[in-house]
């Protein structure tokens, strides 16, 4: 096939004659006249059919044949038209039509979340998905683009692990060759040895999460990316978090502005996310949340009405620090000062999105560790290797995970993290 024009670069071919190859999105006539809207993938232009012309489109098919979602090539001249959605329209000059459509099942009404989901193969080709799928994709290259500039290397940890790192109670059981295995909930363990070969790391992949949670902020199947770096403290580790987040939010702004208002997102929220971001204490949490009429003691752990509420108290992300020991995971350093909490942070999203980003100072001591994993009733057996890394050379580190469909989410002012990733796995769905 020879090379089609993508439909962005169109107002680049002013008056040339161009192939474009896409789908029918829109179709309409005025007399003798045909309107064909075409999407490629990188935009969408109208067409312009006259078939009663002088020189009508060679090819042209039916009418009735430009069914919703219809493939097609067109070739033809490139006018220049400010009335026009692309400001620019295509006078076709040959048609063909390459796959018909017919009843389409995704129409321009409205369809129950159900139905959608049935139809996600489908959905994902309307403005809405396209729009949120290439937010998505620009907040992937900012988080890469972010840490492979700071001097991170990617490493990739392994999928099916031997031992946790977080709760037993989410785990997706498999058998390895007659042995048991997980689903990797966090590669974080294994970032630990390979910030020690490499200083700084990031791991960037799908976790799984066997939560029996219907909330909107809950997938089984989603992706994190995960720094960890030597030799680095608390409160460096949380200036890293706040740094990549800021850039992440700019570069949205500056390279989706179409998207964003596409999706109706009120950009003021986010153009108020600079650095540095509010710091509170667990405790101070609990003062304010009890204080605003929302009942919670100390040493219970943070819900979703409790981040909502504590996000809703300032105008951008904030974190909250030095949690009780006991409701964090067992590898997070102990405050030196006061060892009934731990180094560890969330940091939550304005709006009501709450936690995006969780990190902690590890514990970098060989007598910690095992104490620590005694008190949480875990086999030292089972993390051996884990606890090598403490034998030989250990040195202060910390790291984070970020959670990608939940900024997507924030930054988009999503409903729900269904709508974030191409396929999403819930409670009750794993289809398609």
């Amino acid at each position: 096939m020879n090379r089609a024009t993508p439909i962005a670069e169109l107002d680049q071919h002013i008056n040339d004659t161009v192939c474009i190859r896409g789908w029918v999105t829109h179709f309409r006539s005025s007399g003798k006249i045909h309107f064909l809207m075409v999407r490629d993938g990188t935009g969408e232009v109208q067409v312009v059919l006259r078939p009663g012309g002088d020189q009508p489109p060679q090819g042209e098919p039916e009418v009735g044949a430009f069914g919703i979602e219809s493939s097609v090539e067109v070739w033809g001249h490139v006018h220049d038209d400010v009335r026009a959605p692309a400001g620019v329209e295509l006078q076709a000059t040959n048609v063909c039509l390459l796959g018909p459509s017919v009843d389409y099942p995704i129409q321009p009404k409205a369809h129950g979340v159900d139905f959608l989901l049935d139809h996600r193969h489908l959905w994902i080709r309307s403005p809405r998905q396209i729009a949120i799928l290439r937010v998505r994709a620009r907040i992937v290259h900012a988080i890469r683009q972010f840490l492979d500039d700071a001097g991170f290397v990617l490493a990739d940890p392994p999928i099916l692990t031997p031992a946790v790192a977080e709760g037993t109670t989410t785990l997706f059981g498999i058998d390895y060759f007659g042995q048991p295995a997980f689903l990797s909930q966090s590669g974080q363990l294994y970032m630990e040895a390979l910030a020690l070969a490499l200083g700084r790391v990031y791991s960037f992949g799908p976790t799984f999460r066997a939560e029996k949670s219907k909330t909107r902020r809950h997938l089984m199947e989603f992706w994190m990316v995960e720094p960890e770096i030597a030799f680095c403290d608390f409160t460096e580790n949380m200036v890293w978090q706040e740094r990549l987040l800021a850039h992440v939010v700019e570069d949205v702004r500056i390279h989706c502005q179409e998207e964003l208002n596409q999706l109706g997102r009120d950009v003021s929220a986010l153009q108020r996310v600079s650095i540095p971001f509010p710091r509170i204490t667990y405790d101070d949490a609990i003062v304010r949340l009890n204080q605003a009429g929302i009942t919670i003691r100390w040493g219970e752990d943070l819900g979703a009405p409790h981040e909502a509420a504590l996000a809703a108290m300032f105008d951008k992300p904030v974190f909250v620090t030095h949690f009780p020991e006991a409701i964090k995971a067992f590898y997070m350093q102990p405050d030196p000062a006061r060892p009934e909490v731990v180094l560890a942070s969330d940091l939550l999203a304005p709006e009501g999105y709450g936690e995006i980003i969780g990190g902690s100072e590890r514990i970098y001591d060989l007598d910690l560790l095992l104490k620590r994993l005694k008190e949480h009733s875990m086999d030292a057996k089972d993390y051996s290797w884990y606890i090598d890394l403490r034998r030989y050379g250990s040195v202060p580190h910390s790291g984070f995970g970020m959670g990608l469909e939940r900024v997507v989410a924030w930054i988009c002012g999503l409903e729900h993290v269904r709508e974030t990733i191409p396929f999403p796995r819930t409670l009750n769905r794993m289809w398609p």
